[in-house]
């Protein structure tokens, strides 16, 4: 006998609460397993590309493996050291920083800055607890980041799982699309493929847009003389990932920076913000439209939402699914309104 709607949707809620229960009880235990698995569907495509060009699955994910690797020990020996050496310079500088922005605003407003002024007091406050509990966040990161076992997670488990996922990945997604139920399997498989479009279009596009503009704003950064450019530079880039965050906090801490350091010499300061002008204007008329599109259907804020809902409920392991479950609840939202449209109930016909 043919199940009823009711008893599917009962099926479907409750293995969509165990698997919530699941993802919550087992936190950081299965973080290298989402983490090789969502490294395994960005490269999917690269590895079925050289499929294309005649190599077989094993050597395409040899090359591609290869190819990591060396990327990540460049990574490692050239990049992190500089990053962490610079971080740990602004962290150290930021009251002299602080001390700068105050003789700047005693020359000109000596009011504003009298002895127990409450600008003052805050001002002397902030560089006192960036200094100290700067120094404390960079150790804490440092040394759970880089311990024994999470060590191991990163550069042994995650890359062993991505490998075997992506090596198994066309074989996986067959076995997974057989075992789909027969009465809405071709339902099913449409929304798949909008799913599979927005991940594609927002995850790796959004991804690659985030490197590009990183390297560009570091490098730039770096070539104009900035103090703290590779910083600045990487946390624009990373905080692209939000659409206007990175322009906003990268730019602003970059022309903070210049005017301090370049003050009087204007041309330098309105080269960083050429900068950044320039990167914006490169990001919203080329890169984004080039690789990420138009077809995301993800709001900034609904984004927001996301990452601060499943970052509160889930922690770490929660903002690594956040934009993948957005993007897979915004599709499927717009499947049961398309449905609602052209249900009685929303025409009005329920009691004809």
């Amino acid at each position: 006998m043919a199940m009823t709607t009711r008893q599917q949707t009962l099926y479907w809620g409750i293995a969509t609460v165990v698997f919530l229960v699941l993802l919550y009880l087992l936190g950081n235990v299965i973080m290298p397993f989402i983490l090789g698995g969502a490294i395994a569907y960005i490269l999917d495509p690269v590895a079925d590309r050289l499929e294309r060009l005649g190599l077989s699955r094993a050597i395409s994910v040899t090359i591609i493996s290869l190819v990591a690797l060396f990327a990540f020990a460049l990574i490692i020996l050239l990049v992190i050291p500089t990053l962490i050496n610079q971080l740990t310079d602004l962290i150290a500088t930021a009251p002299q920083l602080l001390d700068n922005l105050q003789g700047w605003l005693t020359g000109r407003f000596p009011e504003l800055l009298d002895e127990g002024s409450t600008i003052r007091t805050q001002l002397n406050s902030i560089g006192e607890m960036i200094q100290s509990r700067g120094g404390e966040v960079l150790n804490t990161v440092l040394t759970s980041a880089l311990g024994l076992v999470n060590v191991i997670v990163l550069l042994v488990v995650v890359p062993v799982v991505a490998i075997y996922l992506l090596l198994d990945w066309d074989n996986m997604t067959a076995r997974i699309d057989a075992l789909l139920p027969r009465d809405h399997v071709d339902t099913i498989r449409d929304l798949a493929r909008q799913i599979d479009k927005t991940l594609a279009s927002f995850i790796r596009g959004q991804g690659l847009v985030c490197l590009i503009l990183g390297a560009y704003y570091a490098l730039a950064l770096a070539l104009v003389g900035l103090n703290f450019g590779l910083v600045v530079g990487a946390i624009a880039g990373a905080l692209t990932f939000i659409p206007y965050v990175g322009a906003i906090v990268g730019g602003g801490l970059a022309i903070g920076l210049a005017l301090f350091q370049f003050w009087g010499e204007w041309p330098w300061i309105i080269a960083v913000w050429a900068i950044f002008q320039s990167g914006q204007f490169v990001e919203g008329n080329i890169l984004t439209p080039k690789l990420v599109g138009s077809s995301v259907g993800l709001h900034p804020v609904w984004l927001l939402f996301a990452l601060s809902v499943f970052g509160s409920l889930f922690g770490f392991v929660g903002l690594l699914v956040a934009v993948p479950v957005a993007a897979v609840i915004g599709v499927l939202a717009r499947f049961a309104l398309d449905r609602y449209r052209s249900s009685p109930l929303y025409r009005g016909t329920l009691g004809d």
